[in-house]
């Protein structure tokens, strides 16, 4: 069975970001926008409309599609965000987007080739979601693309498979893409040159702070006594478990401090490093199952396990049961 195509909600507030640029109160389309959570399921139908009403408030916008997907910032695309700006590489990255795609749309829809010395990113005709939605996803994951480097390579041609607009619109989609611009064809594709996968990215994006705070405040809860060290150890190891490589080296080293210091810190709230681990995996563990769009094996990623069922046995230590089990509690 098909799965049925969605966006969440932390992607519609791309949209409220846009009605903040336009300086429009639009206050009955805001009102709708801000009644969904980051991460709340929004049918592919209700998102299309609510872009509909949107760029209805200024009709004499170009190609508003542009203009709205340029906003995007690693908030408006949640977890993948995050992943995101921990990769090494734009290939890296590509990957992440193709492993995660799902946690957007519901389902896996791009698919990455190679041809010669170009790489191509293209999505079917079958799952074209309009001429408008199409070109705000296209626009936001090349600006993405472009915020994750300092001197980021334009690509090679972008195609999209709706008709040709207008001339002056045309020209307006070739100089945002910076490419020749294809309408009417078989596939939505980007297609970059192929040594565009080895481009290092660099790990200082101010917008993973944001990322980083978002996760650590569900941890601060349950510290009531919270400060400035608990904030940052909670943000470094929300950072490090998704890479796998988490210790008490390591997390030591990112905050500074020798490891004998961090293991005294520990012991005066009454913890162990294994403990603290443990207590943070679980938390999150807790947070993340509560987010549908998340699978386990997901989870299992972003808590630093190498597969979902090394995370299934802990989690059952933890709490004296399944991950599964505790999802189903929550319906």
């Amino acid at each position: 069975m098909a799965t049925t195509m969605r966006v969440t909600g932390a992607w519609v507030q791309l949209l409220s970001d846009w009605l903040d640029q336009e300086n429009l109160p639009a206050p009955e389309l805001r009102t709708l926008l801000d009644s969904r959570g980051p991460a709340d399921i929004v049918p592919l139908d209700l998102w299309r409309e609510w872009l509909h009403r949107a760029v209805a408030l200024r009709p004499r916008q170009r190609v508003p599609g542009l203009a709205i997907g340029a906003l995007v910032q690693p908030r408006h695309v949640g977890v993948l965000g995050y992943l995101t700006l921990t990769c090494q590489t734009l290939g890296e990255a590509m990957q992440a987007y193709q492993r995660y795609e799902s946690l957007f749309y519901g389902r896996d829809m791009v698919e990455v080739l190679g041809e010669g010395d170009t790489m191509l990113m293209r999505w079917p005709a079958s799952v074209a979601i309009g001429e408008l939605a199409d070109s705000v996803s296209i626009a936001a994951m090349i600006t993405f693309i472009r915020r994750l480097v300092d001197d980021p390579p334009t690509p090679s041609r972008v195609s999209f498979v709706f008709p040709a607009p207008a001339p002056a619109a045309r020209q307006a989609y070739e100089a945002f893409f910076g490419c020749p611009v294809e309408f009417g064809a078989a596939h939505t594709c980007v297609r970059f040159p192929l040594w565009f996968l080895g481009i290092s990215l660099p790990h200082s994006d101010p917008s993973l702070r944001t990322l980083l705070d978002r996760q650590a405040a569900a941890l601060l809860q349950a510290l009531p006594d919270s400060d400035g060290f608990d904030r940052a150890l909670q943000q470094t190891m929300v950072r490090l478990l998704p890479e796998g490589d988490i210790s008490v080296v390591r997390v030591a080293a990112q905050l500074h401090v020798s490891v004998r210091t961090l293991q005294r810190r520990l012991e005066r709230r009454q913890l162990t490093w294994q403990g603290l681990l443990d207590r943070t995996r679980s938390q999150l563990a807790d947070h993340y199952l509560a987010d549908p769009s998340l699978t386990l094996a997901d989870i299992a990623l972003l808590l630093g396990y190498s597969e979902h069922s090394a995370f299934t046995r802990a989690y059952r230590k933890w709490t004296g049961q399944t991950p599964v089990q505790r999802r189903r509690q929550r319906r």
